[in-house]
């Protein structure tokens, strides 16, 4: 994938982090480098780090990371609400963003994606972990809770009815 990094993980900090594998999505070079020497010295797998919103869709859908973080101002056409919006759409994980800005079209444009967090810079390792762990432990949390409904229908012998008014009933099975 062009402009991709990949970074492994040193030491593993708590099991949430263990598994976490992370795409960084920021086109400032020094930064994303930064960024992701922070998260792999807090245990985290950086699966890739991208510089543009395209290139950030393509990665969200082919390494399938457990959380994104997500700069707003971008280099190429799409910026970092609108490649969210593109992830969000196509698959469920959660987005935290970074930027510097925080005007009040920015907030208005973010929250419309449905964030997991958002972190303006410049920020310490600390409060980057905790939002990401907030983030991520949210996301299972929902993931758990939003378990669809199954349906399914049966029929039950007579000898079984014990004076039910049908043969066909609907049962609710929590997937």
């Amino acid at each position: 994938m062009p402009g991709a990094a990949t970074h492994n993980t040193g030491s593993n900090t708590s099991g949430a982090v263990a598994a976490s594998r992370l795409l960084v999505v920021e086109d400032e070079f020094v930064v994303s480098s930064d960024l992701c020497d922070t998260l792999t010295s807090l245990g985290y797998v950086v699966a890739a780090a991208v510089g543009t919103g395209e290139e950030a869709v393509q990665a969200a859908r082919e390494l399938r990371p457990t959380a994104v973080l997500m700069d707003i101002r971008l280099a190429g056409m799409m910026d970092g609400i609108e490649a969210a919006e593109r992830i969000r759409s196509e698959s469920d994980v959660p987005i935290v963003f970074l930027s510097a800005h925080a005007s009040e079209e920015t907030l208005r444009r973010v929250t419309a994606t449905e964030p997991f967090g958002y972190l303006v810079k410049p920020f310490r390792a600390p409060e980057l972990r905790c939002a990401l762990e907030v983030a991520i432990q949210k996301h299972e949390t929902e993931k758990r809770n939003k378990k669809p409904y199954r349906w399914s229908i049966r029929t039950m012998p007579m000898s079984e009815r014990a004076g039910a008014d049908s043969s066909v009933f609907l049962d609710l099975l929590r997937g």
